[in-house]
Parts: C-alpha cells; structure tokens; sequence
C-alpha cells in the first residue's frame, strides 16, 4: 500500500475538526462530543493519506 500526502484542503479540514475538538474538552456545551470530532478528524486524515486524490 502506498501513502500519499493529502491534499491542503484535506488537512485543513481535519486540522479545523481536531481545533473544535480541543475546544469542545473545556467547553461544557459540547464536552461529549469532543472525541467523536476527533476521531472523526483523524479518519479525514487517515482518508487523506491512504485514498489517492484525496
């Protein structure tokens, strides 16, 4: 399997997820969704690497 770079948008996007996740941790409103968002903004990045164009 060969890995690529993802595209900027790619990261931005997961790079953005895993901003709102952090916040979320100290921010009692959406305190339980923080590790979802960061999963969700790994798998993005994950996507990114493996999926060619993406």
């Amino acid at each position: 399997m060969k890995l690529s770079a993802p595209k900027n948008i790619t990261f931005y996007v997961a790079a953005v997820l895993a901003l709102i996740a952090l916040i979320g941790y100290f921010v009692a409103a959406i305190g339980p969704f923080a590790p979802w968002l960061m999963l969700v903004a790994f798998i993005v990045l994950a996507a990114g690497n493996l999926f060619d164009g993406m």
